[in-house]
């Protein structure tokens, strides 16, 4: 292990603990890619014959955030992403149909995310499914030994830049997103995707 002025770099390359420090001096990074925002049925349904054929997605939701003591709010949003697409399911709309909750399902597509037995808990109060192929990025960083557990810091020490969460507590219930939301939900599932692709390689 290697002891730089500020924290800890380990064998494999990557900070055991990215300093804070250091997070906040990397570039800005946002997904760039095609962003589809999918609010009916059908569609949800012809987009997931495409995920069907993709062996990685990155994985992430997000729900309206509630700000009072003891009430919670259904998920409002599953966004899947690869390298240069994400796909934004408006579950507050569509509910979590069959098509999708069998992606979900299936062990063949690795679907790689942040705390995402929550997540998995909260898509199953619309639908019951049995999730399979999902890579839960804080456990799975471990073997590369690194201790950081949130998205922010595994993609700067990982990937090397910084991700903005300023959108996280928006109003995922509106009844259409800010150019800022959209970025926001797409880059969260696509750094999964990315985390999952560069430690694998």
């Amino acid at each position: 292990m290697e002891n730089d002025a500020c924290g800890i770099i380990n064998e494999n390359g990557y900070y055991v603990k990215i300093p804070k420090e250091i997070l906040n001096e990397l570039p800005l990074v946002s997904f760039n890619g095609e962003i589809t925002v999918i609010d009916n049925k059908e569609q949800a349904c012809e987009v997931s014959k495409y995920l069907a054929t993709r062996d990685i997605l990155g994985f992430d939701t997000e729900t309206k955030p509630s700000f009072k003591r003891g009430e919670t709010n259904s998920v409002s949003l599953l966004q899947l992403s690869t390298g240069n697409k994400a796909f934004l399911f408006r579950l507050n709309k569509i509910g979590l149909p069959k098509c999708l909750s069998e992606i979900l399902e299936n062990e063949n597509i690795i679907k790689s995310g942040v705390a995402i037995r929550d997540d998995i808990k909260t898509l199953q109060k619309l639908r019951a499914f049995k999730p399979g192929g999902f890579i839960e990025l804080q456990s799975f960083v471990t073997q590369f030994g690194i201790e950081d557990a949130g998205l922010k810091k595994l993609t700067g020490s990982i990937l090397g830049f910084r991700i903005s969460k300023s959108e996280r507590l928006s109003n995922w219930d509106l009844e259409n997103y800010s150019e800022a939301q959209k970025r926001y939900a797409a880059t969260d599932a696509w750094a999964g995707y990315e985390i999952y692709k560069k430690l694998i390689s």
